[in-house]
């Protein structure tokens, strides 16, 4: 009994300092709501001024070919339909072309920084981007959004003609020459979330290969986007690609060209940059060059003012 009095005391100094662990671990959990609600605060001023715009999102690249992402873009994309947005997605498929065309022991060949597509790496192609659409449909949809899968056939969306890398025969790669988005407006209209595969046919009704760039810049001028957004491989645009301390996080389309005649901006980043230009001069609001590596990237550049990747805008848009 001798020792009854100290482990009272000893049980009240593990209760006391139970108590101050429990209370520590709910200051942590308050502030851990308290930093969710200033996010969603800081959220909606963007989620009240592009309540029912449209927005493009081109989707390839590294972040189609690893699942993870693959959802999480999903998700992002899934979430701006939930609060208002109109999204279409444009998606791509490259790296999944090159690997059917391996499979069935051709090589794939590029010039320019595009496909070279014979017939047969056509009907691969055409095989390929419809089963990565109609994929794209079912995650869009686990999620609890309608979506229809397209292609540029589809109601004439995407008319296009041949198109020559400079001067030079490539196949069955097509430039776009007019879109009729009639079938994307429907779509928004009735509720769904569009999701569009860069294949398009000539006045001959011959099926041809799009550079999916070109289809998300195309598709973004003809419904006067309020955004477009290309998830790509690199963080977005640096005035010195060595240094990473150039970043530029927001620049005019007058800029944007300047960068480009000053020899700043190089390989295959010179054509999307041409397509972020033309798309800005054609009528879309601003265009957003993002990592899509990066999880949520998407959400972090519209919903918060700091952002993480590069904003193209008109010339005469201010801060």
């Amino acid at each position: 009994m001798a020792g009854g009095p100290f482990c009272q005391e000893e049980r009240g100094a593990l209760g006391a300092a139970k108590k101050g662990k429990d209370a520590t671990a709910m200051e942590k959990d308050m502030e851990n709501v308290l930093q969710k609600a200033e996010v969603l605060i800081e959220a909606l001023p963007y989620i009240q001024r592009f309540n029912r715009k449209i927005i493009v999102v081109k989707y390839g690249g590294s972040a189609m070919s690893n699942q993870e992402l693959q959802r999480n873009v999903i998700k992002d994309v899934t979430l701006l339909k939930l609060v208002g947005f109109k999204p279409i997605i444009v998606h791509g498929g490259g790296k999944e072309i090159s690997r059917w065309v391996g499979k069935v022991g051709k090589e794939s060949a590029f010039v320019n920084g595009l496909r070279v597509t014979d017939g047969e790496t056509m009907e691969i192609a055409e095989m390929v981007l419809n089963k990565v659409n109609k994929d794209l449909v079912t995650m869009v949809q686990e999620l609890g959004v309608k979506a229809v899968g397209v292609c540029g056939k589809d109601g004439g969306l995407l008319q296009v003609e041949k198109k020559y890398a400079q001067g030079q025969d490539i196949g069955f790669v097509g430039e776009i020459t007019d879109v009729n988005p009639k079938v994307l407006f429907d779509l928004l209209e009735k509720d769904f979330l569009p999701i569009v595969a860069p294949i398009g046919l000539d006045e001959h009704f011959q099926t041809y290969n799009i550079n999916a760039d070109d289809a998300a810049c195309a598709v973004a001028k003809a419904v006067k986007a309020e955004k477009l957004a290309f998830l790509t491989d690199i963080e977005g645009l640096y005035r010195d690609i060595n240094d990473k301390s150039s970043f530029i996080s927001r620049l005019s389309a007058a800029e944007a060209e300047k960068l480009v005649e000053g020899g700043f901006i190089g390989g295959g980043m010179l054509p999307k940059l041409a397509n972020c230009t033309s798309a800005v001069y054609g009528g879309v609001q601003r265009v957003h060059i993002l990592d899509g590596r990066i999880p949520h990237c998407l959400l972090l550049e519209i919903f918060t003012r700091q952002g993480v990747g590069t904003a193209i805008v008109r010339d005469e848009e201010t801060e």
